[in-house]
């Protein structure tokens, strides 16, 4: 009876709150609700839509009864799907390899750089700006296999033999990932630029004092403020690369035999070119569970601890100062 009488009291404790929390910011959920009822029929309706399309049986995009887990059966026992996926964690490691170390390059460059800091601010930002399909049309028509083409021209000024480019199969995603970085590296070096700017000059005045050169400061002073930034970024790269669609699609549409295809352009050719929604709708599905999955494992993997980079500051100075 006690316990009984305690939970419905922790229950009406909690409406309480939530009731008190709601009319003191009455105004902040109002101004919230449009952009909630938005949310709601662009993503989690055609996403509910979605996962119940993936148990359908499907005629055209029509669902037209249930069949359980056969959409998910054929699409695993699709040799096309195993090789999506080892191109997808392809992408992944090039992105880190390329796309995510060299923003962080610099964004430590940058935050050196005394004179024309703004104007190389704007070139290292313009291509951000740039459409992301006049970005991908223009670099294909760099790396056209052509011997013709506009880098196989140069290559061959230079007196080096024409390279297969897009048409190599090794080549391939590295170059898409390429293009990608150029496109989307200005945009997170800026990100990376704010962090550095909100670190105390007076640690880095204090390394100098010990004795500690340029990169004693930067893995001793500056990784670990902007360590937090690197982890949300990382996180957002996974998640960013394992929709990679448009630039396979553009630059090489899926191939050379099947060496480019990612999983989600994978969903788009079982929809618009196989016509079966049921196939596509399961492989956005476990492409949705792999990246929740991934995220929660890293989150939980890199939980950060508080006063870290103070303890690691004041243990750096001890070992300086002995």
């Amino acid at each position: 009876m006690k316990n009984t009488n305690k939970l419905l009291c922790d229950r009406s404790s909690v409406s309480y709150k939530a009731k008190r929390l709601f009319k003191r910011n009455w105004s902040g959920w109002l101004l919230m609700l449009p952009g909630l009822l938005l949310f709601l029929f662009f993503v989690w309706a055609p996403l509910a839509q979605n996962v119940v399309l993936s148990f359908s049986e499907t005629k055209g995009f029509e669902s037209v009864g249930f069949n359980n887990f056969e959409n998910y059966t054929r699409v695993f026992h699709d040799p096309l799907f195993t090789k999506a996926l080892l191109n997808t964690f392809k992408y992944i490691f090039w992105s880190i390899i390329i796309g995510f170390l060299v923003p962080i390059f610099l964004g430590l460059l940058l935050s050196e750089v005394v004179h024309l800091k703004s104007f190389i601010r704007l070139g290292i930002y313009f291509p951000s700006i740039v459409s992301g399909i006049a970005v991908v049309i223009m670099w294909s028509y760099l790396l056209d296999p052509n011997p013709g083409a506009v880098l196989n021209q140069l290559l061959s000024a230079l007196g080096i033999p024409a390279s297969q480019f897009l048409s190599n199969p090794k080549l391939t995603i590295p170059l898409i990932v390429v293009t990608m970085t150029w496109r989307g590296a200005g945009g997170t070096v800026l990100v990376y630029l704010s962090a550095l700017q909100n670190i105390d000059n007076s640690q880095y005045e204090a390394a100098r004092m010990d004795g500690a050169g340029a990169m004693s400061r930067i893995w001793h002073v500056t990784l670990p403020h902007i360590k937090p930034t690197i982890r949300m970024l990382f996180i957002l790269q996974i998640i960013s690369v394992f929709q990679v669609f448009y630039e396979p699609l553009v630059m090489t549409s899926g191939g050379p035999d099947g060496a480019s295809v990612s999983l989600l352009l994978l969903s788009y050719q079982y929809a618009f070119k196989s016509f079966d929604a049921g196939a596509s709708a399961a492989t956005g599905v476990i492409l949705a569970v792999i990246i929740i999955a991934l995220t929660i494992v890293y989150l939980r993997l890199s939980k950060p601890k508080k006063d870290k980079v103070a303890r690691k500051w004041r243990k750096y100075a001890q070992t300086s100062a002995k």
